[in-house]
């Protein structure tokens, strides 16, 4: 059964009108941009004070750098929103609570949008800021580096991690909340729950507006199950949601990095829908959701 908070939480944010819809797809992403932002206050709630938070040029990508304490082990995150929306305004405090809770710092990053900014744009920017906080002084102990993101942004951390891996700098951790994974939206959850906020024709139009050439899509740099060796990949905390469309993908994910011999935890949040980790204020299993992830974070990088 869906959780009456997602249901609660589904009227906050303003739905395009008409003309919206009928309009070019450009003036849907703008709309579905400004929604996001006017609803960030009531979905997410209070910013949590933090000693340190300060914006970072990496290289030229916009970031953001949340930490608690000096020397802190880094987690790089990237946000959702099908690669056009989104952005670290409408993320702040997901990475405020992570931070808070992890004992981590946390660099939030800018990176660039389609479709202003197609394939490869927002992985080349994730790949610059890997590169930069190596080498940058940011008082963090880089030593210890985590990746993930949610949804779209846990795509580009999948594929950022495997990179990482086949250059010889592996990452220590990632982190990955429903994960967009199949730019064939072939999972059956698309048919069984994909009314529930997130269908199979959004998701299409997301990842061709992401990567217009469907040749490139099917590359291992765009769908992480065309990689054919997945060892050696990070040890991996997948978090799923019951009424997601997406939810098969993460799980396939996770038993296809199993096999490979990697350290997997995969949750299942049930009663929750695609997003919900993000409106902290509202649902109670986002709080939840966040906290795991800081919980693993602290585990795999506080050592």
């Amino acid at each position: 059964m869906l959780n009456p908070q997602v249901t609660a939480a589904a009227k906050i944010r303003r739905r395009p009108p008409a003309d919206v819809l009928a309009a070019d797809p450009y003036e849907q992403v703008k709309f579905a941009r400004q929604a996001m932002e006017d609803a960030t206050d009531a979905e997410c709630g209070p910013a949590i004070p933090l000693p340190v938070v300060v914006d970072v040029d990496a290289h030229g990508v916009p970031c953001r750098l949340y930490a608690t304490r000096p020397d802190a082990p880094l987690f790089v995150y990237l946000h959702g929103g099908g690669w056009a929306y989104g952005s670290i305004e409408t993320f702040d405090r997901t990475c405020r609570r992570i931070a808070d809770r992890s004992g981590c710092a946390v660099l939030s990053v800018g990176y660039r949008l389609a479709p202003e900014h197609v394939f490869p744009a927002a992985l080349d920017d994730a790949e610059t800021v890997l590169s930069y906080v190596r080498k940058a002084d940011l008082g963090v102990d880089v030593s210890r580096l985590a990746i993930g993101g949610d949804s779209a942004g846990a795509q580009l951390a999948t594929i950022a991690a495997r990179r990482q891996r086949d250059a010889g700098t592996p990452l220590d951790h990632q982190v990955l909340i429903y994960p967009a994974l199949d730019p064939m939206t072939a999972s059956p959850s698309y048919d069984e729950v994909g009314e529930y906020g997130l269908d199979r024709a959004a998701m299409k139009l997301a990842w061709e507006t992401f990567i217009p050439d469907p040749l490139q899509r099917l590359s291992p740099d765009a769908a992480i199950f065309a990689t054919p060796d997945l060892s050696g990949m990070p040890p991996t905390l997948i978090i799923t949601a019951e009424y997601d469309a997406l939810r098969d993908e993460g799980a396939d994910y996770a038993d296809a990095l199993l096999a490979a011999g990697v350290p997997v935890v995969h949750t299942r949040y049930m009663g929750v829908n695609h997003g919900f980790a993000r409106k902290l204020a509202l649902i109670d299993a986002a709080r939840a959701a966040t906290d795991q992830v800081a919980s693993s974070l602290r585990a795999a990088l506080t050592f």
